[in-house]
């Protein structure tokens, strides 16, 4: 069985709709053989009722509720570990899912980490970086998806920045080599329906590497509107977020996150990700486009 956690978040539900355009939902025989079926462990099962009613298989699994995740796995289960949202819990929360997928004994555990695993030299990888090292010690199978910037990051700010007129960050000229959350969905879809993925890692980039100046020139152009990339300190950045309403660890990350930027980390290993999914990368414009609605 295939089973793929946090399945109702943003990345999840792309990849349980790619896998059932690929797999069916209920394990079946196909000329005598075995074809593995698909299950979502989720917080609220019930938000994952449609999928129950496509024959789908609904498991309750909180990361923050290490009790759930007893009944969570099976033996022989590839389960997709989708990698929490809440900073600074999460080494506690994943190794939970990993020793329970251990615990039933799970076939594999695939695994959405972030860009450069151990040579990733932001403050954002740490907690990814003990969650793989939790996965090595369970002494599982594994294919480490190492997943680059989404450019829905800054896509979803996008009608903001042309009302404002301004994409502010202080990455400089810094590249960085976004992809499509469905890009990345794709290749979860990809080493978990395919063959020689075990003990592997991905380091899962754009194909295009851009810069702020860039994105806001896309902005203005498909706006139509003025809309410039204006380059400010970490302190005045960090300061900006902040009033915008983020909360003080978060701004301190994203800040951080644009240094890297700037040293150039998120702009490697590009043509990995298209070579898995089989196809390119969505193109900045496309992303751009999509959350402008022209």
């Amino acid at each position: 069985m295939i089973v793929v956690t946090a399945a109702t978040g943003q990345l999840g539900r792309l990849v349980v709709e790619g896998l059932l355009a690929r797999v069916p939902a209920e394990g079946t025989a196909v000329e005598g053989l075995a074809v593995e079926g698909l299950a979502v462990a989720v917080r609220s099962p019930e938000k994952a009722a449609a999928w129950a009613a496509r024959g789908v298989e609904v498991r309750e699994a909180d990361y923050g509720r290490p009790e759930t995740l007893a009944t969570a796995f099976r033996a022989g289960d590839t389960v997709l570990l989708i990698s929490g949202s809440e900073v600074g819990a999460r080494v506690a929360q994943h190794t939970a899912v990993v020793d329970a997928a251990a615990a039933a004994g799970a076939a594999r555990i695939v695994y959405t980490g972030v860009l450069g695993g151990d040579e990733a030299g932001f403050d954002l990888a740490a907690e990814h970086k003990a969650t793989e090292a939790a996965i090595l010690a369970s002494g599982l199978p594994y294919t480490f998806l190492r997943n680059g910037w989404y450019t829905e990051n800054y896509t979803d700010q996008a009608a903001g920045a042309v009302e404002r007129g301004v994409v502010l960050g202080s990455s400089g000229d810094g590249p960085v080599a976004s992809a499509s959350r469905a890009d990345y969905a794709a290749a979860a879809v990809a080493v978990l329906t395919g063959e020689g993925h075990e003990n592997r890692a991905y380091e899962l980039s754009g194909d295009e590497a851009w810069t702020q100046s860039a994105y806001a020139a896309e902005l203005a152009a498909q706006s139509g509107r003025p809309v410039a990339y204006v380059d400010v300190s970490p302190q005045e950045h960090r300061a900006a977020l902040v009033g915008a309403g983020l909360p003080e660890g978060f701004a301190d990350i994203l800040v951080d996150v644009d240094a890297a930027i700037g040293r150039g980390e998120l702009a490697r290993d590009r043509g990995v990700l298209s070579a898995l999914i089989g196809r390119p990368t969505t193109p900045l414009a496309d992303s751009v486009k999509a959350a402008l609605g022209t």
